[in-house]
């Protein structure tokens, strides 16, 4: 076995652990609501996301393209290594940034932090020559503006039509229908997250080849990356991201069934145009606005601002910070071949250095264990604006005041 071949098995096995990050840290995409409702028990919840994720990830190739041929400039890479490397190390930059944000909680963009890895580790490499900057901005960078906007908007609208439409009904039939129409919704959105997501590490995945000189830029996706990486993606979705599922589920919005529905069909509805039209759009980001959108929507407003604003920090810092590792594991890649006249031991030690940290973040996360058992507990966080327990904390203080007056 040649050393190109060996270090092509670890770059493909590196996007593939990128897969299962991916699945795992946007699980609560499509599922926070149904869980957090009890439309879904949280087993059955992952397990149906996870068999169409894997259904998804086959019905369209539009965004893959966009990952293999939108971002990196691939005529300006230093022969098959040195893309190799870029790949490698961007990776690297994009798992280390998913595992963090799910040890915090925080619902980050999977996409954007794959995006920035990728391109920090080719600026280290090459310069800003070597990032396509209108395929970044066109396919990045505007639907990363627009989309949990416009998802934020159309929940709201859909919100209040829902509870408009069906203010005539009983609050328990109101439930129980809308809990059917959840298990639906959500399902479409995990389907619409295989057509989005699953694709982006295939289209790593065929970055990889190219480097290796396996395939032709110009060629499809060959049949067995679109497999390992549905598969990937299947399997970290079915382990749940439980922590960030009960950021989105719990913590964000005090959500019932309407507004659960609300959510995921505008969710689901802006991820399949934009795989359509080969968009790599942030499912997170779309997630997200519309659950929020689905708080504004109804009659009291119950959203926890001040998680929300964490989640826009994450989202912000997400590309730069991802950015940042992928160029500083290509530097000590790079330095490491250089010194010592390898091929490899460079993309050893870095392999290392993700496997340490990704365990010490796992351990860490085993103090305070978030799992099915405990992921729809109440949020002992900030009380929601408009809601009973800002109402209460109100009035406490008010009659504390009072009495201090006294």
């Amino acid at each position: 076995m040649t050393t190109e071949l060996i270090i092509l098995i670890i770059v493909v096995l590196t996007a593939l652990a990128f897969d299962f990050t991916n699945g795992f840290h946007d699980t609560a995409n499509a599922m926070a609501t149904s869980i957090a409702t009890k439309a879904l028990k949280p087993r059955t919840a992952v397990a149906l996301s996870a068999v169409l994720n894997l259904v998804g990830a086959f019905l369209s190739v539009e965004v893959a393209k966009t990952v293999g041929t939108g971002i990196v400039n691939l005529d300006a890479a230093d022969g098959s290594s040195g893309l190799m490397l870029i790949v490698f190390t961007g990776l690297v930059g994009a798992i280390l940034w998913n595992v963090l944000t799910w040890l915090l909680g925080l619902p980050s963009s999977s996409s954007h932090a794959l995006f920035g890895g990728l391109i920090g580790a080719t600026m280290a490499s090459l310069g800003t020559s070597g990032v396509l900057w209108s395929g970044v901005l066109s396919k990045v960078v505007v639907p990363a503006l627009f989309a949990p906007i416009i998802a934020g908007i159309v929940a709201t609208v859909g919100t209040w039509l829902v509870y408009r439409i069906s203010q005539p009904v009983s609050d328990s039939k109101k439930t129980s229908g809308f809990r059917y129409g959840q298990v639906a919704t959500a399902s479409l959105v995990s389907l619409a997250h295989g057509t989005n997501d699953a694709q982006k590490t295939m289209g790593v995945v065929f970055l990889a080849l190219v480097a290796a000189n396996e395939i032709d830029p110009a060629a499809d996706i060959p049949f067995w990356v679109r497999l390992t990486c549905a598969l990937a993606i299947a399997l970290g979705t079915y382990l749940g991201g439980w922590r960030i599922i009960r950021t989105l589920g719990k913590g964000l919005v005090e959500i019932d069934s309407p507004q659960g529905m609300a959510a995921e069909g505008s969710s689901a509805a802006i991820i399949l145009t934009s795989s359509h039209f080969g968009m790599a759009l942030s499912t997170t980001h779309t997630a997200t606005g519309s659950i929020l959108g689905s708080g504004i929507g109804r009659k009291g407003a119950e959203v926890r601002w001040g998680v929300m604003g964490r989640m826009v920090i994450a989202w912000l810092i997400t590309l730069p910070a991802s950015g940042a590792v992928g160029a500083v594991t290509w530097f000590i890649g790079h330095y490491i071949n250089q010194v010592t006249g390898s091929e490899w031991l460079g993309e050893l030690i870095v392999f290392l250095i993700l496997i340490s940290f990704c365990t010490w973040m796992f351990l860490h996360s085993r103090k305070e264990p978030i799992d099915p058992s405990n992921v729809n507990d109440d949020w002992h966080g900030e009380p929601a604006q408009g809601s009973a327990q800002t109402a209460a904390a109100s009035s406490s203080n008010s009659v504390a005041s009072q009495k201090a007056k006294v």
